[in-house]
């Protein structure tokens, strides 16, 4: 089973977390790496297919196909580079969609984390997300009905990520019920969901936090402004060796951050779009990345978004 006790990781992001992202994030020291978010309902309705060409293991939903500028698959994972690394997240707000969910992926992943921090629309309108922590009676719901059905039979780990309520008590309240959950990791973004990722995280009591996984059992991991491998050292040096950090913006904007000595924007660019080629990443999420990843002001940034094929990164 999947440790989560001082590990360095790669948060789950919509979009930038596709699979050529996990992949460089993970050569460059990344000890995990989090999927995007995929709803519940979603993945149900796909078919699992083996992309014997790419060595990929693909979810395709059944419509779209035919659609120019559309692509079908929902998610990819490469189960040999991804062994033991891969979490999946999902975002749910039903207990019996969300084991008929996981049940249906969990041989291809290492463990199924629930998002219960995601402040976004399209998140919360369905109760997902940040709605959760509003509910928490079905929140606990959720995470023991995915414990005791598919964890337990299957031997890997479920986990939940939430952020800060916006009174302590609250927080501290709800951390309690849920490590009695069964879950393995509670990773926290220390932002409550109001604030937003321009504030600085709000970190003064998170060490009652994490007392209250230690005793309970359950691994703990900080997430929220973590910008590279220095900067966890420091965290650690705060809270413990045994505490796990998650890097999301900073990991964007360049995915080999998990290492001591991250490459320069324009090899970790190079890199980034040899995996992107090798994995036949949708062109789509290949540029949306690569507008994260190369700096507005440098002159080639003009020239690739105005491009509409791969061919021509590789050239520049």
């Amino acid at each position: 089973m999947v440790d989560y006790r001082g590990k360095l990781v790669l948060a789950p992001m919509v979009r930038a977390g596709e699979l050529p992202t996990r992949l460089l994030a993970l050569r460059y020291g990344a000890d995990l790496v989090w999927s995007p978010e995929i709803i519940d309902k979603k993945i149900i309705t796909c078919e699992r297919i083996v992309n014997s060409k790419l060595g990929t293991v693909d979810y395709l939903s059944p419509g779209h196909t035919k659609i120019p500028g559309i692509t079908n698959l929902v998610f990819r994972t490469h189960p040999k580079l991804e062994h033991s690394k891969l979490i999946f997240q999902m975002g749910t707000a039903n207990p019996d969609i969300a084991v008929e969910a996981a049940n249906k992926v969990i041989d291809d992943v290492s463990g199924i984390d629930i998002n219960a921090g995601c402040p976004k629309h399209f998140s919360i309108h369905s109760g997902m997300g940040a709605a959760l922590l509003k509910t928490p009676d079905l929140l606990c719901s959720i995470l023991t009905s995915l414990v005791e059905k598919v964890g337990k039979p299957k031997g890997k780990p479920i986990s939940v990520k939430i952020r800060l309520m916006p009174e302590q008590d609250k927080t501290l309240e709800l951390v309690e019920r849920l490590v009695q959950t069964g879950i393995t990791n509670l990773t926290l973004h220390c932002r409550t969901q109001q604030m937003r990722n321009r504030e600085a995280p709000i970190r003064y009591y998170v060490d009652k936090v994490k007392s209250i996984c230690d005793k309970a059992g359950v691994s703990f991991i900080i997430n929220g402004a973590l910008l590279d491998r220095e900067d966890f050292i420091k965290l650690q040096q705060e809270f413990g060796k045994d505490c796990g950090g998650m890097i999301a913006e900073k990991a964007e904007q360049n995915p080999t951050v998990f290492n001591e000595s991250p490459l320069d924007w324009k090899s970790a660019v190079k890199e980034y779009i040899e995996l992107a080629q090798e994995m036949d990443n949708f062109f789509g999420n290949s540029k949306y990345m690569l507008t994260r990843m190369v700096p507005g002001k440098e002159s080639w940034y003009q020239v690739m978004i105005k491009q509409r094929h791969m061919t021509i990164y590789v050239k520049c």
